[in-house]
């Protein structure tokens, strides 16, 4: 889609529909503001690697790091050292 270029004061019209056209693939350049404001989607984010491939990755790379007991009862130690619950600040 190409790029739209609209006031602030248009841009706070509709929101809702500026928003929908930015998801569906188009920038939008707010430009009365100074300095004016691009608005454009970013890419979704992608899931984390598989444990398959981050074994395919570490061998290719020649690490000897093997997955044994070992790691597998540090990794759960590292786990159970942060069960706590997150009490985030409040913010005003």
């Amino acid at each position: 889609m190409a790029t739209i270029r609209i006031s602030e004061a248009e841009a706070a019209r509709d929101f809702a529909g500026l928003m929908a056209r930015v998801r569906a693939g188009a920038e939008v350049v707010i430009d009365d503001s100074s300095p004016a404001v691009r608005l454009s989607s970013i890419p979704a984010r992608q899931p984390g690697r598989l444990l398959s491939e981050a074994i395919a990755l570490a061998e290719a790379r020649g690490s000897a790091a093997t997955l044994d007991q070992e790691f597998a009862r540090d990794l759960e130690a590292v786990i159970d050292s942060h069960r706590d619950a997150l009490n985030p600040p409040a913010w005003d």
